[in-house]
């Protein structure tokens, strides 16, 4: 018999117990098999007495089958009372006689909760639209051209786009502070490799002016001794470059990866990179607005157990992420969990409303949903029919593919049956720049 206590909103306690024969017969099978391998002194392996092997090993082997008897009858209580149990139980022995008949405990975990999404069809939701227009096209070939630019001096100030050669020395309260001097340092003005008022001090500039003047960093800036502090640079100019871009011809188009020089298919390529990429970005964005338009609407506490496993996966990964960016982790302060709970709350929160709605509402992936959205992946590829077959050769992958698809039909849900307004975006402000 066993009977369930509510604890508070997600915590719940089982009082159960486990039959004393059933462990006794357990440890002394057990002990037989230990007994087959097990090395004492004296005795040869297979041939010692029960009551050594007890001796030697009865406390690890009662630990062990009682460890497992308490699992197996939680599992058989909590399925017994229908509960949907979230992370591990905190198992308690209450008998004070393990030798008694009957061998008492409690375990005490959470539940997974009751997730009912709130009404959608009073919200208002905004998506962003955007139609790819040729300006676009030349837009994105005028960025290539600027990459591939080669540089020739020039006999006159300095300006945007120019590459200039430097010398500067910067001083912090009359002292040169830390990386605050170098000689001979080459950068493209407009690039954005310097500060905007450093820049600003050097357009203008011939060849040959020397210039002082004080500037103020960030208070964000990385380096903590100059951040927020006004300081005073000296500046000698020794050289001006001016951009010469490379003209738009077959060596343009083969530099960039037309291997034909053909310039009409070169355009046609950055046509549909860029409506691939448009695509993606329109997703994202309203991905994350349907996203949190669920969390607003869908409010419902949280196991514990959930949080913790999700901060310890943020974690983990933050790690990695370092180490391949090749940063020694080794030796670093050890990463605060608390800084991680936010964003693990918010996705165990979506995890758990996705569920739902996956069941409730029958939003799981389709085959031909799958399959194109591989096929749409498979384009970014020279050998796009390959990559296709490299999915659906692993249903690791696939099953990525699939929770993307599902990802998706939930958005396509959330905007149906929200108030849905659509609002043209820039292809500045989609492409964040």
């Amino acid at each position: 018999m066993s009977s369930v206590e509510t604890v508070s909103t997600l915590e719940r306690r089982i009082n159960a117990s486990i039959p004393q024969q059933a462990i006794r017969g357990e440890v002394s099978a057990r002990l037989k098999r230990i007994g087959r391998t097990a090395k004492i002194p004296g005795f040869r392996p297979g041939k010692i007495p029960p009551k050594i092997l007890e001796q030697h090993y009865g406390v690890q082997a009662k630990q062990e089958i009682l460890g497992d008897a308490l699992q197996r009858s939680f599992d058989e209580a909590a399925q017994l009372n229908n509960l949907k149990v979230a992370g591990y139980p905190q198992f308690e022995i209450k008998s004070n006689d393990l030798d008694a008949d009957q061998i008492e405990y409690s375990a005490t975990f959470e539940v997974y909760p009751e997730v009912a999404v709130g009404d959608l069809s009073g919200e208002a939701v905004e998506c962003l639209v955007y139609e790819l227009t040729q300006a676009d096209v030349d837009n994105t070939i005028a960025t290539l051209r600027k990459q591939r630019a080669t540089f020739e001096p020039v006999d006159r100030a300095a300006q945007a786009d120019d590459q200039v050669l430097i010398d500067f020395v910067g001083r912090l309260n009359g002292e040169i502070f830390q990386g605050g001097e170098a000689k001979g340092y080459p950068f493209v003005l407009g690039a954005g490799r310097m500060l905007p008022e450093f820049e600003a001090a050097i357009t203008g500039m011939k060849v040959g002016d020397i210039k002082s003047f004080d500037m103020t960093f960030p208070s964000d800036y990385h380096g903590k001794d100059v951040a927020g502090k006004q300081v005073t640079f000296t500046i000698t100019l020794h050289k001006v470059e001016a951009p010469k871009l490379p003209e738009v011809d077959a060596r343009f188009a083969e530099s960039v990866g037309v291997a034909d020089g053909d310039i009409g298919k070169l355009e046609s390529e950055i046509r549909s990179n860029l409506q691939r990429e448009v695509a993606r970005r329109l997703k994202a964005r309203n991905k994350d607005v349907a996203m949190d338009l669920l969390l607003k609407v869908t409010k419902f506490d949280l196991p514990k157990a959930l949080v913790g496993w999700e901060v310890q996966s943020l974690m983990q990964q933050t790690v990695r992420d370092m180490e391949a960016r090749g940063m020694k982790v080794k030796g670093m302060p050890a990463l605060q969990p608390e800084l991680f709970r936010e964003r693990a709350e918010k996705r165990v929160r979506l995890g758990l409303i996705l569920s739902h709605l996956v069941q409730k509402v029958e939003l799981k992936a389709k085959p031909e949903q799958v399959r194109a959205l591989v096929e749409d992946y498979a384009q970014s590829f020279d050998d796009s029919e390959e990559v296709v077959r490299w999915h659906y050769a692993d249903a690791a992958r696939l099953n990525e593919i699939e929770s993307l698809v599902l990802e998706e039909n939930v958005v396509g849900w959330v905007l149906g049956q929200a108030k849905k307004t659509d609002r043209a975006a820039s292809f500045n402000e989609l492409m964040g720049t």
